[in-house]
């Protein structure tokens, strides 16, 4: 599988850790060899931007998702195109202060988050939100215990 990240901000986040996460995860879900993810480190201005575009929401967000190919659609060469993840680290950095945890924790749980939605979870229902969260929980606990 491969994980392709372009990191247009200037906040520090390691980067080479969120695409192990991101490899992590996809092979965690059971996400074939074939499979490709862009993650997008952007700006505020490109976050409200995008939000406005496609969620017809002002102002920026903490990440969104854009699904392509279902995991199994293939493209050329059996290639799935999974989507692509765009983090707003100056976004995700209030909510950290907020919540009295770092920037780079805040952008590995948004990662997940986002290859999450691109793997069909949602959380529209308190049910979906609670499994949502749950995932979410389970795979950066065993990230962290491989990591160790």
């Amino acid at each position: 599988m491969r994980v392709f990240l372009a990191d247009e901000q200037g906040l520090p986040v390691d980067t080479t850790r969120l695409v192990r996460l991101a490899e992590f995860v996809l092979e965690e879900m059971g996400v074939g060899p074939e499979a490709e993810l862009s993650l997008l480190l952007v700006e505020e201005e490109a976050m409200a931007a995008l939000n406005a575009r496609w969620k017809g929401r002002e102002g920026p967000t903490d990440v969104l998702s854009f699904p392509m190919d279902s995991p199994g659609e293939s493209g050329e060469e059996g290639e799935t195109l999974l989507g692509d993840v765009v983090i707003c680290p100056a976004v995700a950095r209030r909510s950290a202060e907020a919540l009295g945890g770092t920037l780079q924790a805040e952008v590995e749980l948004l990662t997940v988050h986002g290859i999450l939605h691109l793997l069909g979870y949602d959380h529209e229902t308190p049910e979906e939100e609670q499994e949502m969260k749950a995932k979410e929980e389970q795979l950066l606990a065993a990230f962290l215990e491989e990591g160790e």
